[in-house]
C-alpha cells in the first residue's frame, strides 16, 4: 500500500474533496490518511460480481454497490472501502445522489458489507485488517452482518451481529451459506469461493 500525503481532520474534510482529486482505483481512510489499496485481482472482482448477481434476486440494484466507503467508529478519521455492500433502504435514503458514495456515521448501517481477503499469513496486514481491525470496526459500526471471504483458506465466514460482538459461522465445500439477512438464498461456499472458473 502507497500512503497519500493528504491528511484529514474530519470526515466532512474529506467528503468535501473532489472525487477528481482522489486517487484511481480502491483507496481507504485510514487515521485521516488516504491509503491506496492497489489492484483488485480478477479472483476478488469475480467473487464480488458472482455475488452482485446472486443478490439481484432479493434486493434491487440500487440497494447493492461496488466502490462505496463506509466511515466506521475508530480513534481517528477512518472509512473502509468493502469489496460489496448491501444498503438499507434507510441507508440509501440517506445517501445524496449528487455526492461521492459515503455513507457517514450519521447515517444508518447497511445491512451487509462483503470482504475477500487477499492472500497473507495470520501475521499479514491483509489478516490483520480483514480478520481483526475491521470485524471489529464493523461491529462498532452496528452493521448486522458481515461476509469475510478467504480463497486462501477455502472458508466463507458469515458474522452476525449479536449485541456489540459478531458470532461466527464458518462455511466450506459443499455447505449451504446460512444468511440471517438472507435466509432464501441457495448458495455453496464453493459455489463463491468457485466464481469465475
Amino acid at each position: 500500500m502507497v500512503q497519500a500525503k493528504t491528511h484529514f481532520n474530519t470526515i466532512e474534510e474529506y467528503a468535501a474533496v473532489d472525487p477528481g482529486d482522489l486517487p484511481e482505483g480502491r483507496y481507504e481512510l485510514v487515521d485521516g490518511v488516504i491509503v491506496e489499496m492497489g489492484a483488485e485481482s480478477l479472483q476478488n472482482i469475480d467473487i464480488a460480481s458472482f455475488l452482485f448477481s446472486v443478490l439481484l434476486q432479493f434486493v434491487p440494484y440500487t440497494l447493492i454497490h461496488r466502490g462505496t466507503e463506509i466511515q466506521v467508529e475508530s480513534a481517528s478519521v477512518t472509512s473502509r472501502q468493502p469489496d460489496l455492500v448491501v444498503l438499507a433502504m434507510e441507508t440509501r435514503s440517506a445517501m445524496q445522489r449528487d455526492q461521492r458514495a459515503l455513507i457517514t456515521l450519521t447515517m444508518p448501517a447497511p445491512a451487509l458489507v462483503v470482504e475477500v481477503v487477499s492472500p497473507g499469513g495470520d501475521t499479514s496486514d491483509n489478516y490483520q485488517r480483514d480478520y481483526i481491525r475491521k470485524r471489529q470496526e464493523y461491529a462498532a459500526r452496528g452493521i448486522p452482518e458481515y461476509w469475510l471471504i478467504d480463497p486462501d483458506r477455502a472458508v466463507v465466514m458469515v458474522l452476525r451481529l449479536d449485541g456489540s460482538v459478531y458470532k461466527t459461522t464458518e462455511f466450506r465445500g459443499a455447505e449451504p451459506i446460512i444468511s440471517p439477512t438472507f435466509p432464501d438464498l441457495q448458495l455453496t461456499a464453493e459455489q463463491i469461493l468457485n466464481a469465475g472458473l
